[in-house]
């Protein structure tokens, strides 16, 4: 039986396991997938242990996404644009490393019908979890893109960074001030402290769309923004974190698994059927296998 496994530290909070257990049974293919806590110290040696014990890929998160893109033979290029890896698959002498972060979400949007094509979109954050989406983004022709961060810098460095694929306009939150948004895209880690950035006013066009990388009671803050925004559509990034996973699977076996009922049983599990339900205080915080660093 062919071995997955997704590694991260901590790694008992993923869905993962799950995940690919349901699109394994769907396709009717027969393997193995675990979760596999890895200490950044050992990631190198464990990455050798894997490739001998024959595992044939591994999904990877928290903290090691970008580390592990130095310990690959080979990096996608849409990897090498992320600046992380989420994804190994085996070669015959090491790992092949590649990101389906950005594609899991430009996937997410088109089954919810948001349209990104000819619309002024704003991306909350530019962190690690902004940059793996910006590619994807950028090629989906917005007429306009601004990237929002607390500071000017971070938003300056990924607009250099990514000018060879289309624009980028930097923001501090508050010269948001005035401007209007079709799309506004939550990639801020403020949602996990019950909290959101400070936003100057109404910032989301009349029939405008949001999207919360977060999902589960992380999502909750943002998701009242939005109904504050009188948003047309308030989408968590649960479907993205399916949508990446059913990519990360084609990788590996070949074929695509549908999405839909994965996600319609990942909701079932969660006690509820979409997002921006009210969260009790017992309910978890569900995080991305992406990174959503601290905004500074």
């Amino acid at each position: 039986m062919d071995r997955y496994a997704v590694i991260g530290q901590p790694i008992s909070h993923s869905k993962s396991p799950v995940i690919h257990a349901l699109f394994a049974k769907q396709t009717n293919q027969s393997l193995s997938y675990e979760s596999i806590e890895v200490a950044p110290a050992a990631l190198a040696e464990q990455l050798k242990i894997f490739h001998a014990e024959g595992l044939r890929g591994c999904n990877v998160t928290l903290p090691h996404k970008q580390a592990v893109a130095k310990l690959c033979e080979t990096v996608s290029e849409r990897a090498q644009l992320a600046g992380a890896v989420n994804t190994l698959v085996r070669t015959d002498t090491g790992w092949a490393g590649d990101n389906t972060d950005g594609e899991g979400f430009v996937n997410d949007l088109a089954r919810l019908g948001i349209v990104v094509r000819g619309r002024r979109v704003l991306v909350l954050g530019a962190g690690g979890a902004t940059r793996g989406i910006l590619g994807p983004l950028l090629g989906a022709r917005p007429s306009q893109l601004v990237v929002s961060n607390r500071n000017p810098w971070k938003p300056e460095e990924l607009a250099e960074a990514f000018k060879a694929h289309g624009t980028i306009v930097p923001r501090t939150h508050l010269a948001l001030k005035g401007d209007r948004y079709d799309v506004i895209v939550n990639a801020t880690s403020a949602g996990h402290a019950g909290g959101l950035p400070m936003l100057p006013g109404r910032l989301l066009a009349e029939g405008g769309d949001c999207y919360d990388l977060s999902y589960g009671a992380a999502n909750q803050p943002f998701c009242r923004w939005a109904r504050s925004q009188q948003a047309a559509r308030s989408a968590d990034g649960l479907g993205m974190l399916v949508e990446q996973a059913a990519s990360s699977y084609e990788r590996w076996r070949g074929v695509r698994p549908a999405t839909a009922p994965v996600l319609a049983e990942l909701r079932g599990q969660m006690g509820s059927d979409g997002p921006c339900e009210p969260v009790g205080a017992h309910q978890p915080v569900y995080h991305h296998h992406i990174e959503l660093p601290p905004q500074d």
